[in-house]
This record gives C-alpha cells, structure tokens and sequence, in this order.
C-alpha cells in the first residue's frame, strides 16, 4: 500500500509539472470564450457574475481535461478510449440535470446524478446566472423573482451557495480523476503482445546458432510476365499472409488465370520466399505487432511475385534489418532471381555475403555519372580486375569486403588523389562499348513484333475490384474487435443505460417538460452515439488509407472500388447496430408500438448512424491524417450541436443563422424522430395545449413533413459518402 501511494505521488508530482505549462492556455481559452459570448448573449451585467462565471469554466475546463486523460490511460487504445470517453461524457451530461431535469431521474439513477459533475457544473453556472440582477422582477401572478421559477422548472437549486459547492466539487474531480490518472499510466500495459510473429526456421536457426549447427533452408520458384516495384509496405493488418496473397493475385492476373492455378501459383510464391510455415499469420501493425520487418519484407516480395512479373525493382530490401534478418531476405531475392526473374536492386554497405548474391553492378557516382556497368564474377574477381587495372589504384587486401574497397577507391577524394577519373575511363573502355551494343540491340525491335498493349488500366474488372475490396475489408473488420465489437458494446451499454434513465418517460405527456425528456433521449443518443460512430472510424480509416495508396500505385484498383468497400462494409454494422439500440431504447422508453412509428424510429437511427460514419470517413479523406481529421469534426460537432433544433428551437434562432439548421445535419434526424413519434398526437398538456399544437409553434414540426425528412437524410447518407469517394480519388497525402 505505502509502494502504491509512493508511486502515485511521484508520478501526480510529475504530471503537475506537465500540466502547469498548460494553465496558461487554459486561462487563455476561457478568457476568450467568456469575453466574446458573456455580455453579446445577455447574461446579468454585475462585473462580479461575469468573473465568477470564468472561474467556473476555468475548472471545468480542467475537469474535463482530466476526466478525458483518465479514459485514455483506461482505454490504452485509440478507439477503445475514444468509446470511454464519449461513454463517460454521455454519462456526466444526462444525469447532468439539462438534458433530464432532476426532478424525473428515476429513484435507481438519483446516485449518477449526485456523482456527475456536470450537475454541480450545471448548478452552479445556474445560480450564478438565475439569481442576478436581471432576474430578480417579480412576474404578474406569482410570489417568487423570475429567475427562481425558471430555476424549480428545470428542478435546479435555487441557493446561492451551489456556486461555491460547484466550485468545490469541481476542484475535487481534478484531483480525483488525475489522481486515478497516474495510477492507470503506472499500473496498466498496453492491450496485446508487441512482438512480432517468428517462424519456425527461424526459431530453428537461432537455436541452431547457439548449439553450434547448421541449418539448410529451401528455396526454389518459377517463370514470369510484367514487372513491378517492391517498397517495404504492405499491402492491410488484419489478414493473414496467405489471405494477402491471395488478394494479391486475385486483383493483378489475368481474368483468365482460373482459381485452381491461382491457388496452385501462390502455394509455390509462399514457399519461394520461405512463408509457408506463417501462412495463417496476421500482418499486423509494423513495430507493434503482428510480422518482424524481415518477415514482412518477404511478404512485401511474395505479393509482387504473385503478379507474376519479369522483372521486380527493391529499394534498400535490407534496410533496417540485422546480419541474420538481411541474409534471410537476401536469401529470398537469390531465390526469385534463380527462378528466371530480374530483379533491381539498390543497397547501402553491403556485407561480402550479401553483395556476392548480385550478379551484376550498376555503379554510380555523385551526380549520377556511370562508373562500372557490368557483371561481378564469382567473388567479385570481374570488378576487382577492373579496378585493380586503373593505375594508382591500391590491390584489394585479403578478405576484404569488395564492396567496401570499390567505395573507398572511387570516393571523390581518392579520385583527386589518383588523378584519375573514372567515369572517362570507363566510357574508353571495351565494357562500355560492350553494353552500348547490347542497349542498341535489345532496342530494335524483331521482325513481325507488335507495341506492348494493355486493352484495360486494370487486370479485373470494376466489378471484380469491387468485391476483392469488400472481401478484405470484411476480413478486417471482421478481426477488429477494438473497433467493431467495442461499438457495439459502446452502444448496447448506453441502449440500457438510457432505457432506464428514461424509463417510460415516452408514454408521459402531462406537461412540456415530459415531452422535452423524450426528446432528450433522441438527442443525446443521435449526438453520442453519431458522434461515436465517427470517432472510431477516423483511425481505422486512417492506416486502410496508407494500404490503399500503395495497393493502387501498383495498379491492383481505382479509388472507386476501394470507396465502395469502406462505405458497404459498414452498411451490415450499422444495421446490427440500430436494431440493438432500437429495440432496447424502444421498448424500455415507452414509444409508441405502432408499426409505422417504429419503423420512422429505427429508419431515422440508421441513416443517422450512417451519416455520421461517413461523415468521420470523409473529414479524413480531406485531412493529410485522422488526427487532423478529429479536430475538425470536433469544430463541426459543436456547431451541429448548436443548431441541432433541441437547444435553440428552429423557431428562437436569429434569422440570419436560420440558414444553418436547415443545413445542419442533426437537426433534421430530431426533426424526422420527434415529428413521427409525437407530431400526430392529441392529448392535452396540464395547460390545455395539445401535443401536435406544441410541436408546431415551439419547435415548428410537422408530421406531415416527415416522408421529405427521410428522403434528405438518405440523401446527406449518400452526400458524405460520395464525398468520402471523390475525395480519397482526388486528394494525395503521401509524404512519399
């Protein structure tokens, strides 16, 4: 116990040294927002209200801050910890007293209301504002200032001293909750392993390496066609090798390659480069888990290799890679090349093993000026003659490394030196003159020869890309349960959390205040969730869009095909999605079970949870990375917000921002959800007021406009879709 507090305390000591160089902005945030919004809003004019409001917002904001670095310490995975975070935001604002005011939160829930801090956050800022001067006149009929009667309506305190203990409380959550912060950074490890697969000849090697033996492992391969470029990427995480391959081959042969020999030609590619014995492996995310940089190397190669290409171009195969994981890889373009293939390839300090692989040189110096152009011989004797044969050029030293010595002997300096200057010498030279004849001969054409023609861009059809895309992503996402699983555990947890904070408050039309809670319901639900929705799915889009640059530069699709598969992927999750929270939400709220009611219900939940998937895929399909992506969605999050009609009802916003909740995507999900639940309904308020008449004068909805609501929700679905299409076809970020 005293190691646990000891810990805690010199971790808390470290992270207030952190957080104080924060304050500042913090200070500086709230300064702005409370000078442009507290007197152009109207709030009580006493200077001294207006500094105990920046106060107040200052330790929120800190609150806040804290409560969301918990979650990401708790989650320890991007998406996981957004679905805690939005969880716990959804929590803290329901039970908050705005969205469902105090005096209906349901017996069992009365505790979530006392432990939220929005709710001593909501208190205070209340009785801040309510008990001012500008409230204090007294209205015609009634014993009690204005402010007090808007306060009990809202079931908010009417004290003045909730300020100071909203202050307090909200003081005590920042310790609180950087507190229990510290502790999960000190205490929890990252989810999964993050070493990377090893193979069994691998595992065999390094044991063969310590108990003094060898190891012989295979290699063998076979013919050609095409040629192709090998970068170290490949192609998504979540399938496995063999499942790599086979996409691989799927997009890039020729449609009249039939599946059997497609299947038979990636069996012989997997054991060419020596992956057979890791076919059911995942990929996985390099330097997190999943395939070691050799292996994925390898990989890298097979997937060009299924496109059975005759000559394949690597840059710096071996880059990052040890002695034995270099020789491996070198192993597999041995490999390749015995199987009648070419390969091009650049290397940097090459050991004497691996550049005695190569069988010929192309040998450049600064400036691009040939130096050596020719074949190596065994042990490099043909470039040792060679250079060995300039005059002033020193002899190799006796188990020298070639490579090393043809560097040092044509650097600059040593150029200088000799008063030589190879590149004159090598253009007087019978090699020279050898592989000009040779360029001369294999650029005249034979006899009877026709143009290299391709009658299509791409080796499958639009439709076969389509569905070769579509597989993988269900691979993916099938594989991803931090994303998939977790969204619909996000969603079932807050389906019953709402279901019983709301419990049958769908059937209670005593006064407005029943309905306003209904109401809440749908709004919070279509803003957490839609907003959700769009978190999680900006990183997943994020590392698919960096697979899809590379998969496209080697001609296995268009944008459009890949687009088609990230937007129809989600369709099925969606659906299952809004069908658990429907049915759940539905029937524990107390809506009305009537067959067209319930299918408005779930119609306007699913193509809201749709648009804002899309939404999240295409504000990253616009930004260079989903990190940029999220802090612009953010900004339109809180506009939606704003202007999502349960706030600010259509009919109190200023005429020159009407504009916007017509434009505004929020607003016509509660407007379509609302209409249809209760825009036809008769029964009277305790004031008399009808229900539908309500509607109509407060809010401006109509049930009779609720078939154009649906027709401009599937539309705003296909508009972010579409623009997530255009945009990942249109927009480059590659930093290479």
């Amino acid at each position: 116990m005293f190691q646990l507090i000891s810990t805690a305390f010199i971790t808390m000591t470290l992270f207030l040294r952190t957080e104080m160089h924060r304050i500042p902005i913090t200070f500086l945030e709230v300064a702005v927002w409370v000078v442009m919004t507290y007197y152009v809003i109207g709030f009580d004019p006493n200077i001294g209200r207006f500094f105990k409001q920046f106060l107040l917002l200052l330790f929120i904001n800190q609150m806040a801050s804290g409560l969301f670095r918990l979650m990401a310490a708790l989650g320890r995975n991007v998406i996981v910890a957004n679905t805690f975070g939005s969880f716990a935001l959804l929590a803290v604002l329901v039970l908050g007293g705005f969205i469902l005011s105090r005096d209906n939160v349901q017996k069992w829930w009365l505790w979530g209301y006392w432990i939220s801090p929005m709710m001593y956050a909501q208190n205070a800022i209340a009785v801040n504002e309510f008990l001012g001067k500008s409230w204090r006149h007294v209205p015609p009929n009634s014993t009690e200032p204005l402010g007090v009667s808007v306060l009990k309506s809202r079931g908010v305190f009417t004290e003045a001293y909730w300020y100071w203990i909203g202050v307090g409380a909200l003081i005590g959550y920042i310790f609180v909750f950087n507190f229990f912060f510290t502790l999960a950074l000190e205490y929890l490890d990252p989810f999964g392993k993050p070493q990377a697969v090893i193979s069994k000849e691998a595992l065999d090697e390094k044991n063969a390496n310590r108990t003094g033996e060898s190891i012989e492992l295979p290699s063998r391969g076979r013919g050609n066609e095409s040629r192709r470029s090998v970068s170290s990427r490949t192609l998504s995480a979540r399938v496995s090798i063999y499942e790599s391959l086979v996409y691989s081959a799927w997009l890039r042969l020729p449609p009249e390659v039939d599946s059997a020999t497609r299947k038979m030609f990636i069996e012989e590619v997997m054991e060419l480069v020596e992956l057979t014995s890791l076919r059911e492996a995942l990929v996985g995310l390099p330097g997190v888990n999943g395939l070691s940089t050799e292996q994925r190397k390898r990989l890298t190669i097979a997937v060009e290799l299924v496109a059975n290409p005759s000559i394949i171009f690597m840059d710096e195969p071996t880059s990052g890679l040890d002695a034995r994981a270099a020789a491996i890889v070198m192993r597999t373009v041995r490999s390749t090349v015995d199987t009648g293939r070419t390969v091009v390839c650049t290397i940097h300090q090459p050991s004497i093993d691996i550049f005695d692989a190569f069988d010929e040189l192309f040998l450049l110096k600064r400036g691009g000026e040939e130096i050596y152009v020719g074949p190596l011989g065994r042990h490099s004797s043909l470039l040792i003659d060679y250079f060995e044969g300039i005059h002033g050029v020193p002899k190799i030293k006796d188990k020298y490394n070639p490579a090393t010595w043809m560097l040092d002997v044509t650097s600059a300096g040593q150029e200088a030196a000799f008063g030589v200057n190879f590149t004159e010498i090598y253009k007087s030279s019978e090699l020279y003159r050898r592989n000009k004849a040779l360029i001369n001969e294999l650029c005249t054409p034979p006899p009877g020869s026709k143009d290299l023609y391709f009658p299509t861009q791409y080796s499958q059809s639009f439709f076969t890309q389509c569905m070769a895309c579509l597989w993988k992503q269900h691979l993916s996402y099938w594989r991803n349960p931090p994303y998939s699983a977790v969204r619909l555990l996000f969603t079932t947890f807050i389906a019953l959390m709402f279901g019983t904070i709301f419990w049958d408050l769908g059937s209670k039309r005593r006064n407005r205040q029943d309905l306003f809670n209904a109401m809440g319901s749908m709004y919070a639900a279509v803003l957490f969730i839609g907003v959700q929705n769009a978190s999680s799915v900006q990183p997943v889009v994020g590392i698919e869009r960096t697979v899809f640059y590379r998969e496209r530069a080697a001609g296995m699709y268009s944008a459009l095909p890949y687009a088609f598969g990230q937007v129809f992927i989600e369709l099925p999750y969606i659906f299952v999605q809004t069908v658990i929270y429907g049915i759940i939400v539905y029937a524990m709220i107390g809506f009305d079970w009537t067959v067209s009611k319930f299918f408005w219900y779930i119609f306007f939940m699913y193509f809201t949870f749709l648009y804002f998937t899309f939404y999240g895929m295409m504000t990253v399909a616009v930004t260079p990375n989903h990190n940029i992506a999220a802090i612009i969605s953010s900004a339109f999050y809180a506009i939606w917000n704003v202007f999502s009609g349960f706030v600010i009802p259509r009919t109190r916003i200023p005429i020159w921002w009407r504009w916007y909740y017509w434009a505004c995507p929020v607003s016509w999900t509660l407007y379509g959800l609302i209409a249809s639940q209760f825009g036809d309904i008769k029964d009277t308020f305790d004031s008399g007021e009808t229900v539908e008449d309500f509607l109509r004068s407060y809010f401006g909805y109509r049930n009779d406009f609720v078939g154009i609501v649906a027709i401009v929700i599937v539309g705003i679905s296909v508009l972010f879709a579409f623009t997530f299409a255009y945009s990942i076809k249109a927009f480059n970020f590659q930093k290479r």
